[in-house]
């Protein structure tokens, strides 16, 4: 069965939009945006053409603790997802058996995708910084929404995802959530996000 575990890791307060886990891991796919939210994100078809032309994902906040959200994602993307994989964590030397780098600056490729498990105030820096390091996507996981970071990354011309998982995005648009009943928007056997466009 496809393993949905995806929950930000236990430090401060989760957002009020995030949904409960009833095992402390796993979690559901976003509901509608919580009062108060201005920013519009994008949706479904435009998630997948992103998660399509991606070819790097850099995860900031990578840990090699098997509690941390952070854990679940990479090891879903390094052995489910055709990406090549980079790990940003200036306290760790390596996870998961590959090198960690302190910054998005450090790493030796410019990442398409910045995938995001940092604290609420972090955010607008390391929006700031995958700017620089020449990233095509900022990703905010599940949980986390800033619309301060997502004016930063669109304003030096990068698309913007928050509050979305990227291994359940993922997964969704490749078939795996079927098996756990998710209506997901994909309706083909080959597993291929067809015509239906509705922001899921």
């Amino acid at each position: 069965m496809t393993d949905l575990s995806c929950a930000l890791p236990a430090a401060g307060p989760a957002p009020a939009s995030a949904p409960a886990a009833a095992d402390g891991a796993s979690c559901a796919l976003p509901s509608a945006p919580a009062p108060g939210r201005t920013w519009q994100g994008p949706g479904a078809q435009e998630r997948f053409e992103i998660l399509r032309r991606t070819r790097s994902i850099a995860i900031v906040g990578a840990s090699d603790n098997p509690a941390r959200a952070s854990y679940f994602v990479a090891t879903y993307l390094l052995g489910s997802a055709p990406y090549d994989v980079y790990f940003v964590n200036p306290r760790a030397d390596t996870i998961l058996g590959r090198p960690a780098y302190a910054t998005l600056a450090d790493l030796p490729v410019a990442p398409d995708l910045v995938d995001v498990f940092r604290r609420h105030d972090d955010l607008p820096d390391v929006a700031a910084e995958a700017a620089d390091a020449g990233a095509k996507t900022l990703w905010l996981q599940l949980g986390s929404w800033h619309e301060g970071a997502a004016a930063i990354a669109e304003e030096a011309g990068l698309s913007v995802v928050m509050d979305r998982c990227v291994k359940i995005e993922h997964a969704r648009f490749h078939g795996g959530l079927h098996l756990a009943g998710f209506d997901t928007g994909v309706i083909s056997s080959r597993r291929q996000l067809l015509s239906r466009r509705a922001d899921l």
